[in-house]
């Protein structure tokens, strides 16, 4: 029953969740998944599990994801300057910036993955089942 990102996100030209031989396959497929997009995948798997259980973000998620997000942006930004520039330690702010936005995203998605583990184990349901969403 694995499909690439839970299918939650859209695929792009002719790459398309469920058309990429998940069924056949699946092993890879999540290890492929895990490597190349954890973000999406972790964040695919809490909100199987949000939508399933009916449960909802509080506060504080809300918060701790935002700030992962703005320090990746902000990270990128200053790669972006300190690439097209000259000036002396903007490489070294850059990098700093990177390695705290590298730890906050994993501890983001280390208390995710701890969420969706806990409402698993609490419902006692042995893995998320994909619900179609009627728009």
């Amino acid at each position: 029953n694995y499909i690439c990102c839970q299918g939650m996100f859209g695929g792009c030209c002719c790459i398309q969740p469920g058309s990429l031989g998940e069924s056949t396959c699946p092993l890879p497929c999540m290890c492929l998944e895990a490597c190349l997009c954890p973000g999406a995948a972790v964040s695919a798997t809490s909100g199987v599990i949000r939508e399933k259980y009916m449960l909802g973000l509080d506060e504080d998620d809300v918060r701790l994801i935002r700030c992962s997000n703005c320090l990746f942006y902000f990270s990128f930004i200053l790669s972006c300057i300190a690439r097209c520039t000259e000036c002396e330690g903007d490489d070294v702010l850059a990098n700093i910036v990177d390695c705290i936005s590298d730890v906050v995203f994993l501890s983001v998605s280390g208390c995710m993955t701890a969420q969706v583990h806990h409402e698993m184990k609490l419902r006692d349901t042995p893995s998320p089942m994909r619900q179609l969403i009627e728009r």
